[in-house]
């Protein structure tokens, strides 16, 4: 069956560690990733692999990666994405350049398209309102309170908190924040979604054989 896209946000300085377990697992399980860099001065005129929308010029991430956009932000829309995913980045509390990615956010749950955020990003979406009303978590809730966000009494001290097609984390809890969103995807679901945090989280060994058990009846 054919699948939308997920989405990935990729900007300079953001945080390596926090969406590789997602987006392994949704690579494995039939979701192709396709990387968003910034629009405007940094985009670049020229189709793209598939959609004809202009693609955007290489990021560099926190720990020295360089990564060149499959697509500007422009050229994303909710209707052609299973969703879209916003790591941290130092530039997230240093500058408004990222601004345009929680806007897109906005566009993408107005759409009833999923967004998914861990660390930095938390704080971008309370900026632009989106966790006011919504349950929600982050880093700690002073970080978020900092922002003069409207959303405090929604904040949940949990490793990751997903409400109404939007999942939150903090930036300490890269496999929780997997876990929701593969579980949101349909990824993995129930005994099996949960033997994943396990084994990833945990460590717990045996919980690696109920994934073998899951894939051979696949």
């Amino acid at each position: 069956m054919s699948r939308k896209p997920v989405h990935l946000a990729v900007y300079d300085t953001l945080a390596d560690w926090e969406t590789g377990h997602a987006t392994a697992y949704l690579a494995r399980g039939g979701y192709e990733i396709r990387t968003v860099g910034p629009s405007g001065a940094s985009g670049v005129s020229g189709p793209s692999r598939s959609s004809g929308a202009s693609r955007a010029e290489p990021v560099v991430s926190i720990g020295g990666l360089r990564v060149q956009p499959d697509l500007a932000l422009a050229g994303v829309r909710p209707e052609d994405s299973a969703l879209l995913i916003l790591p941290g980045a130092d530039l997230w509390d240093t500058s408004d350049d990222l601004a345009p990615f929680a806007r897109k956010a906005r566009e993408f749950l107005d759409a009833g398209t999923p967004v998914a955020a861990i660390c930095g990003a938390t704080a971008g979406l309370a900026r632009e309102g989106l966790l006011d009303d919504r349950d929600h978590t982050s880093a700690v809730s002073f970080y978020l309170a900092a922002t003069g966000y409207g959303g405090a009494e929604r904040y949940v001290e949990a490793d990751a908190v997903t409400d109404r097609g939007l999942i939150t984390a903090g930036p300490t809890e890269p496999v929780a924040f997997a876990r929701e969103i593969l579980g949101l995807l349909g990824v993995y679901e129930g005994e099996v979604l949960e033997a994943w945090y396990r084994l990833f989280h945990d460590s717990d060994a045996q919980a690696h054989a109920v994934l073998e058990k899951a894939r051979t009846r696949a």
